[in-house]
Order: structure tokens, then C-alpha cells, then sequence
């Protein structure tokens, strides 16, 4: 048993939707949230500026004595995961996967989708999934334009954000995509936008769920998880203010 907290950190909102995947899957577990927001977004970051930024979040969580850190950006992961993990080697680490994966080895029409920042889909690891797993598969890929801001901005609902999100979706679907992978952690919460206008054309896939999985995994396998009676209450963190920290707050709610 381990009651230290669980550390989970993204440029800004959208980790949260990894957040909340976590804590429903794991209730017994005390969470730490950092939401950089000062920086935000890392998606039209260099790598080398990322890792120094994620670092920095890393350094702030480990001030709450974690025993686990969750790279909740798909961004921060393409670009940092394994500088992160080769500098805290006592530390289990988890970071975004692709969900390139499951969207190929479910496809009926031989054609997917993936919407994520350019970092991401220049990465390595969304490069190297997308040949191992869609050497048959035509995957496409788009750049989310905008999506992040429209999220940072609680923008969501607005006929911008519908407009933004048709213009980087319909492209997709019209090339017959049946699978609509989400590649980075901001984009679920535009998916009530996305759900409308994809409507029954495609599946969309969110692989926030998998990776609180593979959280609980990871503290199964390293003998890490919770009593159960030492919860604490959650804990939100940023670089940008007790405005955006509030915001956190709200958002997680």
C-alpha cells in the first residue's frame, strides 16, 4: 500500500479529461492536478522547449510527495516522455498513447482518422504506431486548429468552435473515415461538437480511459495503491494564477 498521491499534469485543461477518467476508475487514490496554463499551448512548441517545461511541472508535483507522474498531454509525451522517464527512473511515468492502434484494428472501411497538434502527429511515437499497425490502413491526419484555444477559453458550444471543428472534421469523413482518433487531451471536451456533426459516419475514440487503465496497472504491478481510508482532498496546481487555478477547479467539476 502506498498513499502518496498520484501526480497528473498537461499544458493546461485538457488533462483533465484524463483526470476524470482516473479519478472514477481509481476513487480511493489522492490525485494531484498541474495545469501549466501559463504556456499553453505546447503544440507549436519545439521539443526542446517542451521538455523543459515539463520538466518544470515534474519539479512542482514532486513537492507533493507523488509516487506516480501521468503526462496527460499527447504533446508533452511525443516530445518528453523519454527524457522524463531517463531522468526520474524511480518514478513510474505514463504517458498518451495514440489510439492509432485500436482505430486500425477496428475499421470497417480500411480508413482512419487522427485529429491531434502537429507536435503529436510529427512525434515519433504516433509515427512509428501509425506503421506498425496501419500498414494496411490509409491514416489520415489532421491539425486540430484552434481546437485548444476554444477549450482554454471555455469557447466549447460557440459557433466558432462548430465551424473550427467542421472544418477539420468533414475532410475526414468525406475520405471515409469510420474512426475519429482524439490526439490530444483538450479535444474531449469538444466532443458533444464533434458527436453532432459526425453524427453515425464514424466512431470516435478517446484514449483516456486506456490510460487510466494502464495507471491502475502500474500500481497494481509496483505494489502502489491506496488503503482506501487516506484520501486527500484533490489538489490543483498552475503556473498562471489562482484565476486559471480556480478555473481548473471548475472545469474538473
Amino acid at each position: 500500500m502506498d498513499n502518496r498521491s498520484i501526480a497528473i499534469l498537461d499544458s493546461g485543461l485538457g488533462g483533465l479529461t484524463v483526470w476524470r477518467e482516473v479519478r472514477r476508475l481509481l476513487p480511493d487514490e489522492s490525485l494531484v492536478y498541474l495545469g501549466d496554463g501559463a504556456n499553453c499551448p505546447y503544440g507549436n512548441k519545439s521539443p526542446d522547449e517542451i521538455k523543459k517545461l515539463t520538466d518544470a511541472a515534474v519539479q512542482e508535483l514532486l513537492k507533493h510527495d507523488v509516487k506516480m507522474i501521468v503526462v496527460a498531454c499527447n504533446t508533452a509525451t511525443a516530445a518528453a516522455i523519454d527524457f522524463l522517464r531517463a531522468k526520474y527512473q524511480d518514478l513510474p511515468i505514463v504517458g498518451m498513447e495514440p489510439a492509432v492502434k485500436p482505430a486500425c484494428l477496428t475499421t470497417r472501411t480500411g480508413v482512419i482518422g487522427v485529429v491531434a497538434t502537429e507536435r503529436s502527429l510529427d512525434g515519433d511515437l504516433f509515427q512509428n504506431t501509425a506503421r506498425r499497425y496501419g500498414e494496411h490502413i490509409e491514416v489520415l491526419t489532421a491539425v486540430g486548429d484552434g481546437f485548444v484555444e476554444l477549450v482554454e477559453e471555455d469557447r466549447e458550444s460557440t459557433p466558432e468552435a462548430e465551424i473550427a471543428v467542421r472544418r477539420v472534421i468533414e475532410p475526414l469523413l468525406e475520405r471515409g473515415s469510420d474512426r475519429i482518433v482524439l490526439g490530444c487531451t483538450h479535444y474531449p471536451f469538444l466532443l458533444p461538437m464533434i458527436e453532432r456533426i459526425v453524427g453515425d459516419r464514424a466512431e470516435i475514440i478517446d484514449p483516456s480511459p486506456a490510460v487510466a487503465r494502464r495507471v491502475e496497472q502500474l500500481l497494481d504491478e509496483h505494489g502502489l495503491r491506496a488503503d482506501g481510508e487516506s484520501r486527500k482532498p484533490d489538489i490543483f496546481l498552475t503556473f498562471a494564477g489562482e484565476d486559471y487555478r480556480q478555473k481548473l477547479i471548475d472545469k474538473a467539476t
